[in-house]
This record gives C-alpha cells, structure tokens and sequence, in this order.
C-alpha cells in the first residue's frame, strides 16, 4: 500500500514502465528511499553499538551503510543506463546497469570480509555487552524498516523488471535475517556473560558475504551472455509465424544490450517460389512492427524452402525418422535436395542440446553418425549437416 502511494506520488505516469524516463524514475524513487532508511539505520545502531560496546551491532551498521552506498550507485547506474546510443555503443548503455549492480556486490562482499576480522577479535578478546532497553526496542524497529525495504524494492524491481533492485531486494532480506540475529545477541547479554557477541557477529559477516556472492552470481549472468527470456522468445516466434507465407522459424538469438534494449535475429522460412518483392515486403513489416510492439530491434533472414517434390518428401520423412530417437537432437530445418542423377546431396541443419552434446560426443562425431546411417540406407546420398546449438536454452 505504502509503495504503491509513493510511486503514484513521485512518478508522473507511473503506469507506462515500458518507457525509459518512467523506468529510470522508478530507479531513482527506489535508491533514494534506500539511502533515507539506510542512513538512518546506520545512525540508529553505531548508536546503539557504541552505547553497548557490541561488535555484531556495529557490524550490521556499517551492513546499512553499505547499503546506503549501493543506493547511491543504484541511481548513478539507472543515471548513466539511460544515455543514448553513440559511436562507439551503438545499442546504448543499457548494461551499465549490471555493471552498477556487480558494484554493490563488491561493496557488500567487502563489509563482509572486514566484519569476519573483527568478530574474531572478539571472540578471542570478548568485551562486556550492556544491555539497555530503548536500544534494544529501536533494533526492532530497524528489522521492521528493513523488512519494508525489501517489499518495496521487491514491488519496484518486479514493476520495470530491474536486476538491481530485485538484488537489493534479496540483500535487504537478508539484513532482516542478519539484524534478527544480532537482537538476540544483545539480548542474550542480558542473561550471560559468554561472548555470544563475537560468534552472533561472525555468523552476521558470513551472511554478509553470502549475500555478496549471490548478487555478484546474479548480475554477472547477464553479462557474461545470459538465456534470454522464455516470454520474449516465444512473443517473437509466434509474431513472426503470424505474418502470410511465413511457414516456420529457426535459429532465434537475442541479444541482451540491458533491460528494454534487445536485438534479435530470427530465419523465417518462406516458399521458393513466391514473388521476391512481395515477400521482401512482408518481411519489412515484420521487422518494423514486431520491434515497435515488444520494444526491440529484430532482423529476420529469409530462408527460401525448397518446393516439396515426392522425392523430397520421403527423403525428409526416412531423416526424420532417424534423429527422432537421438536425445541430442531437438529439430531439424531447411532440408534440401541438391543435384541431379543418382549422387545427390542432402542437405540439413539440426538443432541439438549443447550441454548434452558436449557430454557425450562432439558436433562432428553426431554428423558422421547420421550421415553413415543415412548412406546404409542411399549409398548415392551425400549428407551436407550444420549443427546448431539451441540458443533459448
């Protein structure tokens, strides 16, 4: 309730997330709350860990602090992502905002490694924790802020679909967690004199880092070239077989350039014999109105397939027959029949499982087999294969 009012307050047409100013307002509204609460939890618990000479509440300040930081390079990252294209980026900036995120991940990482150092310290050197109650009631109020605060970056992120904010989502949980342990650590002070302190402090740090690792695993991915989405591959399979005479599609890739900024390619199966010029145009449309619809720019190949003669057709249906039950291969596309006489080339792509593949034999180990079956079969038949890897797994 509290999110929604804030967003339909602080962002004119909060509604149309597909637009890049929204989106980076959304970001902004999203790193500025961030910073307020952090601010304030960290000002609340060095407070409350100088009062009470505790090292897990210190530790989980600085944890806010940090997270203060992380908000200020969230909104420098959403800042900088928006830029326009230029010649030297000509498919925008958009990534700069996994770059930022991977920066927050580092910073996290970074408090987590100092706070293992001071809590063994403390282990070793225990110090004894004074117990107050007003201190001890403002910690609880700090976990309730927190557990806002990842709802709310939680219903942002998932608003204009942010890697970022869905990761400071997950830290912020995760300091709901950390910030619990370390109330029940001040409190446990209150009833022993162990140094229950410097161990609540060490689990609080490895938390901390684990935390770190998660958001360095998650950003990288799309970086690194991750699967693209399992929606917008299907949006545009299904918006390109929409159009006349397109009869099938193959070899989708997409490329990530950040959140709302895509490329993708995609082959369109069309018949041989249709006019070039009008199939030419039907194409165009297809590029133009599909990349206006889901906010991408898509580029379709035109694959000419061949008129189906009888002997085409039984030499497809006796392939088809042979790579149904191979496990590696999902598909087969562009079959063709090339040559004349007897010696003929038969000519195919396949799609196959990369991860399978790799395990149990190479790309060129899988050709030579289906192409020793098929001339058991027709001695004269020469196999041309291409082996493509599935690109939307």
């Amino acid at each position: 309730m509290i999110s929604k009012l804030l967003v339909k307050t602080f962002i004119p047409n909060y509604q149309n997330v597909k637009d890049e100013k929204v989106r980076s307002s959304y970001g902004y509204l999203a790193g500025i709350i961030g910073i307020l609460i952090n601010l304030l939890l960290f000002i609340v618990k060095i407070s409350v860990g100088f009062i009470s000479a505790s090292i897990a509440i210190t530790a989980d300040a600085f944890n806010n602090l940090s997270d203060a930081a992380s908000s200020i390079i969230t909104i420098i990252g959403f800042k900088l992502a928006k830029m326009p294209a230029d010649k030297e980026h000509p498919f925008g900036h958009g990534r700069i905002e996994y770059i930022s995120a991977l920066i927050v991940a580092f910073l996290v990482m970074m408090v987590g490694f100092q706070f293992v150092k001071s809590s063994f310290e403390r282990i070793f050197n225990p110090n004894v924790i004074k117990f107050e109650t007003i201190p001890f009631i403002l910690l609880l109020i700090s976990i309730f802020f927190k557990f806002w605060l990842s709802k709310f970056n939680k219903y942002m992120g998932q608003k204009i679909d942010s890697s970022a904010l869905k990761a400071s989502s997950v830290d912020a949980l995760g300091d709901v967690f950390t910030s619990s342990c370390v109330v029940i650590s001040f409190l446990a002070a209150k009833f022993t004199t162990l140094p229950i302190d410097g161990y609540i402090g060490l689990l609080v740090s490895l938390a901390i880092l684990y935390a770190g690792f998660s958001l360095i695993k998650e950003t990288i991915s799309p970086l690194l070239g991750e699967a693209p989405d399992p929606e917008l591959s299907k949006s545009i399979i299904e918006g390109v077989l929409s159009y006349d005479h397109i009869i099938g599609v193959h070899d989708l890739i997409i490329h990530n350039y950040g959140v709302g900024k895509c490329m993708a390619s995609i082959h369109a199966e069309i018949p041989s014999d249709i006019n070039i010029m009008k199939i030419h145009d039907i194409i165009d449309t297809a590029e133009r109105e599909i990349s206006e619809k889901l906010k991408i720019y898509l580029v379709i190949h035109m694959d000419p397939i061949c008129i189906e003669t009888e002997e085409i057709k039984i030499a497809r249906i006796e392939i088809e027959k042979i790579i149904k039950y191979n496990p590696l291969i999902k598909s087969m596309h562009d079959f063709r029949v090339i040559g004349e006489g007897e010696k003929k080339n038969l000519i195919f792509d396949i799609v196959v499982d990369s991860n399978q593949l790799n395990k149990v034999m190479t790309a060129e180990e899988l050709k030579e087999n289906i192409s020793l079956t098929i001339k058991d079969m027709h001695p004269f038949y020469n196999c041309i294969i291409t082996v493509d890897n599935d690109f939307m797994s």
